[in-house]
């Protein structure tokens, strides 16, 4: 073989070999995140037996030190300091439907059940031009929240609250209370991938 088609040939694998570790990285990133899907269903209100496409996106779960954050700013400030605080925290991504979603600020993960596992979600929610132009009571409501339980496989169900306001209760436990009257179900959730330790 003569020099030109060694170095070739070296070249080749060399190539074949940076293309197998990129998509060996890629493939390993897009495990890196945990996909939770399943059905929003409406329980009062205009959303009443409704339904559409529920998903959340968990890049990172909230570290202990920022629950203590939000926690500090809960207590020293009021849902006004809370929401300065958790806008600085992007845990990932909540999305409704077929649109984009907006960040999942706070996602915090607790042990449940028999290996299952708990999320509670806190995300900044989008106040629409009437409720800052017409002062709706809505407009208190400033959080969304959503809380999820999944099994040991994965499975699960929880509820979702789309306007909440946060306040604190004999000090130190979090009281979310719904705009609407009952908060809508999540159901048929199903989770896929894992968050990587930090």
């Amino acid at each position: 073989m003569g020099l030109g088609k060694r170095v070739g040939l070296l070249h080749a694998l060399c190539c074949a070999v940076a293309v197998a570790f990129f998509l060996s990285g890629t493939e390993a990133r897009g495990q890196s995140s945990q996909h939770i899907s399943g059905t929003i269903v409406g329980i009062s209100g205009r959303a009443a037996g409704r339904s559409r496409p529920f998903t959340l996106i968990v890049n990172r779960y909230t570290t202990p030190g920022q629950v203590r954050e939000l926690n500090d700013a809960l207590q020293s400030g009021g849902q006004d300091a809370l929401l300065r605080v958790l806008s600085g925290m992007d845990a990932g991504r909540v999305q409704l439907g077929t649109g984009v979603g907006v960040t999942a600020n706070a996602v915090i993960a607790d042990p449940w059940g028999e290996g299952g596992t708990k999320l509670t979600v806190f995300y900044e929610r989008n106040i629409s031009f009437y409720e800052l132009r017409y002062g709706a009571r809505s407009e208190n409501y400033r959080i969304g929240y959503a809380e999820i339980f999944l099994d040991r496989n994965g499975k699960g169900e929880g509820t979702f609250i789309p306007a909440a306001r946060v306040r604190l209760r004999e000090g130190n436990t979090w009281e979310v209370e719904d705009f609407g009257v009952f908060p809508a179900r999540l159901i048929g959730l199903r989770s896929r991938g894992r968050v990587p330790a930090r």
